[in-house]
């Protein structure tokens, strides 16, 4: 990224430098962002940052209004990239314009709708000893090690197996899939800052795409209880999701059913290893897992920030949002929020009305957070039953460089 540096800098556009969200680029302030977002939330909650030229919102009240009044509808049309000379973007505007992540009502609720019902609590309550079966399976592939790449053995694995399973995708792929889902991971958190990733992107989007094509032509041809099945078969009003949407919104399943989860994993042990009297009670007192797990994802949100574009003129904050002005809510820094969380930098887990936003909210809220909360809750009772002695391996740490879905490249551990 350029950063303007003509002139001497004025106090304010040194306060501006200080604040920006850009210093998520530094690796010191990747490792751990909450800092920077409690300055932003005392200092300037309601911040423009002309670096990322959007409004950076921080406090919980706003954020959840940002979720509640805003659009989601941010991707720019192929006529756009056109005009702007980026036209070689054009597939992956093509994509993503069908992404329910990316509409606003009544267009996302017909498609939320249909893939939702195949992550409703009840449905996913039914997986848990199938999920438990497959968590066991990859941890007596390491078990007599005495070591584990947390990420690779088991971060990355499960939530894959089990995500192209609901959705209907040959486990034997799972490795294609999990790169696809990694490079569209930068456009959903990083690729804006990132331009010469873009042809990797490109062709991931690319084979994604056709890949997927594939899949729904054959699951029309032998229908099947999945996600794709469900999608092909589905009719609302007469109305029937076309081949483009049935795809684009595949693509956006898996790689968030992926990404969350792992991050998730990932994140969650690491914090727990990190604070050995809250590890050590959840050993003595199993039931507390499922508010272990809402803690973990309050304090180290796997994904941070999403984008929205105000509708009209909005004042927020007593700042005045223009029309179609991008705003950036912060849910890792929403979620930290004194005003809300007493104490916010403590890890408690029996932290009571813990209703954070690491899942969105209202009309956007992840679908499969159910589903996401059941593959933790096992991922970690599992782990720490298992594993006596757990301990992180002595070396740095390496956080993913990517700004909006926070997560490692690898922690390493033993027991």
């Amino acid at each position: 990224m350029t950063i303007p540096t003509s002139g001497a800098p004025t106090t304010a556009h040194q306060a501006d430098q200080e604040l920006s969200l850009y210093h998520l680029l530094d690796p010191e302030v990747l490792a751990d962002p909450y800092p920077l977002y409690h300055r932003l939330r005392s200092e300037d909650p309601i911040h423009w940052d002309p670096y990322l030229h959007a409004w950076v919102v921080t406090r919980y009240a706003d954020v959840v209004a940002v979720f509640q009044r805003f659009s989601a509808d941010r991707t720019p049309t192929p006529e756009k990239l056109r005009e702007i000379g980026l036209a070689k973007l054009t597939p992956l505007a093509q994509l993503m314009v069908r992404q329910m992540l990316f509409l606003d009502p009544p267009t996302h609720s017909r498609i939320r709708g249909l893939a939702s019902r195949a992550f409703t609590p009840r449905r996913v309550e039914v997986l848990r000893a199938h999920i438990q079966d497959i968590t066991d399976s990859l941890l007596d592939a390491v078990q007599s090690t005495g070591h584990m790449e947390v990420l690779a053995d088991l971060g990355r694995p499960l939530p894959a197996i089990v995500t192209e399973e609901l959705i209907g995708l040959p486990i034997s792929d799972r490795e294609q899939l999990t790169r696809w889902s990694t490079d569209f991971a930068e456009v959903l958190g990083n690729f804006q800052h990132n331009p010469d990733r873009a042809e990797r992107v490109l062709r991931s989007v690319n084979e994604m795409v056709a890949y997927f094509q594939a899949a729904v032509r054959e699951h029309r041809a032998h229908p099947r209880e999945d996600l794709i099945s469900a999608f092909v078969a589905a009719e609302i009003d007469g109305d029937r999701l076309t081949d483009e949407e049935i795809v684009a919104n595949t693509i956006v399943t898996m790689v968030g059913g992926q990404e969350t989860t792992t991050n998730l994993i990932g994140n969650g042990l690491l914090t727990l290893l990190r604070h050995p009297a809250q590890l050590e009670k959840l050993k003595v007192e199993p039931d507390l897992m499922p508010s272990a797990v809402e803690e973990l994802l309050r304090y180290e949100s796997p994904s941070q920030h999403t984008a929205r574009l105000a509708p009209d003129d909005v004042e927020l904050g007593g700042k005045l949002i223009r029309n179609r002005q991008a705003v950036i809510a912060v849910m890792g820094a929403a979620n930290r929020d004194p005003a809300r969380f007493p104490d916010p930098d403590r890890l408690d887990f029996c932290r009571q009305d813990n209703r954070h936003v690491a899942f969105a909210w209202a009309s956007h809220y992840c679908f499969g957070a159910p589903l996401a909360r059941i593959e933790g809750q096992i991922a970690f009772e599992t782990a720490l039953r298992r594993m006596p002695n757990l301990r992180l391996k002595p070396g740095p740490l390496t956080w993913r460089t990517n700004m909006g879905l926070r997560g490692l490249t690898a922690l390493e551990v033993t027991f």
